[in-house]
């Protein structure tokens, strides 16, 4: 895989496909562009799919020093004007969806449309009163991860992430072991991405100037709060559409990847299709 630097760290990236829109996959925390694989093949018959390693993550470059989710939404849109992969259509799963949805808010013009699953912007429960139990057992299970990890327990607080923020009890067990070992390997950028303040947040004042077409998923088997986080988002988004993969977590690309594929395909279409009406 080609590396390029961008913002000054040595970024791992790929292309699959050479017709259709360009369409960019951002991974989220403890993974890399590994996770897509699932996918890519299926996606790169009909369009242009760049996959790329987050910094701090596998074959791209961990720079030293507290890292942010600025520098996430910076490297992104950096990368996609480096390569000339612009305007595409940006699917995110995870922290990468809050990527994704950052990036939206401020540079609008490098969408053709987003899809988001399931971010973790839990930032955006504070401020309810409905959902303060649901906010206090992620920030517990968060603080459980962190405190293995600041211990050197990664392969610990990597399977206490998987099992209980994640996919649910028993799904360590069930990844594979390439899986686990990159899990294992980006443990310490997760640790990082704790520790930054605004990394939970967003501004839905900005998103609300995003007007390009939306598609927001969540798993049918996921825990209750991604949901909540979800409804929060459509509501700031003007054409927010809305999916869920009744019998998936986490991670649809990964666990249902012909319905990932379909969802995708037949979002795209249709928001081409709309763009060509309009």
């Amino acid at each position: 895989m080609p590396t390029t630097p961008i913002n000054g760290v040595q970024l791992n990236w790929q292309l699959n496909g050479n017709i259709g829109d360009p369409i960019v996959l951002v991974h989220g925390s403890w993974g890399d562009h590994h996770n897509w694989a699932p996918v890519v093949p299926a996606l790169s018959r009909s369009f242009r799919v760049l996959t790329y390693d987050r910094r701090g993550h596998s074959g791209s470059e961990r720079p030293e020093g507290q890292g942010s989710i600025r520098e996430d939404v910076a490297d992104l849109a950096a990368l996609v004007v480096h390569l000339d992969h612009f305007p595409a259509h940006v699917i995110g799963n995870s922290f990468g969806a809050s990527i994704v949805l950052r990036l939206a808010g401020e540079r609008p013009e490098l969408f053709r449309s987003l899809i988001v699953h399931e971010p973790p912007l839990f930032g955006l429960l504070k401020d309810d009163p409905n959902a303060q139990s649901m906010l206090s057992a992620v920030q517990e299970r968060i603080a459980a991860v962190a405190e293995l990890l600041k211990a050197g327990d990664f392969v610990g607080g990597a399977r206490q992430f998987v099992e209980t923020v994640a996919f649910g009890p028993g799904a360590w067990e069930t990844l594979s072991q390439a899986t686990r070992d990159t899990f294992v390997l980006n443990a310490p950028t997760w640790l990082d991405e704790v520790r930054d303040s605004e990394a939970l947040e967003i501004d839905l004042g900005r998103l609300r100037k995003f007007s390009a077409p939306a598609l927001l998923t969540v798993g049918g088997q996921s825990p209750p709060f991604f949901p909540v986080v979800v409804d929060r988002i459509a509501g700031a988004l003007a054409q927010a559409e809305r999916h869920t993969y009744a019998e998936a977590g986490h991670a649809p690309h990964l666990s249902h990847s012909d319905e990932h594929v379909r969802v995708v395909v037949s979002f795209i279409q249709g928001a081409a299709a709309s763009s060509v009406g309009s």
